[in-house]
């Protein structure tokens, strides 16, 4: 009996290191804040990876495409749910993520006999009025990272997922370098692009390499533009319809990210 809490202790931490590596391979996905409201950019060669959840809440994912699509259908009922049931100005982004999402996969990932979430997840929430945008990190433990606001931590004006930490830690000090939230769409998705693919190149073996350099990451974005496909989509505050989620067809991302009109 003295042995089961060890037991369940080394069960858990063997589950993290499966999911971990399973979700090292996923293809970032960024999330920021630009004039007329958030810009969400991801590239792939196989599937979706960026939808419309609700009225103003969007959702990207990396992981099993099976999880990700469970995960998916659950926030859409649950928001429509709330929305039918109060209002839509009810539906929000922290009520989902605390309420629902984040206690189903935290049972899910420790209950050692059953199937975790092969997911992790970046929710962005456009604000109203003068409220700024909210970007949120749910993990496959049900861990929560926002992008501040609270306990007097000031907000960052986008979020990041990525296959491992190195990697989203390596998105986020380039995003941290840059001001996008009074700047254009093309602005945003030329700088989103530029962190995608921070955090897509290969990580240093030497993990006192220097950081690569924009010409660098410039370079291999340009490598994989010619492989993959882009996919973008903005959730836009000047929308004459409750519905703000537009997706930007691939001509267009291609266009901003080569300065043309």
């Amino acid at each position: 009996m003295i042995e089961e809490p060890y037991r369940w202790v080394e069960a858990i931490a063997n589950r993290r290191e499966y999911i971990e590596h399973q979700l090292a391979v996923g293809s970032p996905i960024v999330a920021l804040s630009y004039a007329d409201g958030v810009v969400l950019f991801t590239m792939s060669r196989e599937r979706q990876k960026v939808f419309e959840i609700y009225d103003r809440i969007a959702m990207g994912g990396i992981g099993h495409p099976g999880d990700i699509e469970r995960l998916r259908l659950a926030a859409i009922e649950l928001c429509s749910t709330e929305g039918f049931a109060r209002s839509a100005h009810d539906v929000s982004l922290r009520r989902l993520a605390n309420y629902s999402l984040s206690p189903a996969l935290k049972a899910a990932f420790e209950q050692v006999y059953g199937a975790p979430y092969l997911a992790r997840l970046l929710f962005a929430e456009l604000g109203r009025g003068d409220a700024p945008n909210l970007f949120l990190r749910l993990d496959y433990d049900g861990s929560i990272q926002t992008n501040g606001g609270n306990f007097g931590r000031t907000f960052e004006e986008w979020g990041v997922v990525a296959g491992t930490k190195a990697a989203a830690e390596r998105m986020e000090r380039l995003l941290r370098e840059e001001e996008v939230t009074k700047a254009p769409l093309s602005h945003a998705v030329k700088t989103a692009a530029l962190a995608w693919s921070a955090g897509h190149l290969p990580l240093a073996e030497d993990p006192e390499a220097k950081p690569p350099g924009r010409e660098e990451l410039k370079k291999h974005l340009d490598a994989q533009l010619a492989q993959a496909a882009i996919e973008c989509a903005v959730l836009e505050r000047s929308s004459t319809l409750p519905i703000t989620w537009r997706p930007v067809p691939e001509a267009e991302s291609r266009a901003l990210l080569d300065g043309q009109p």
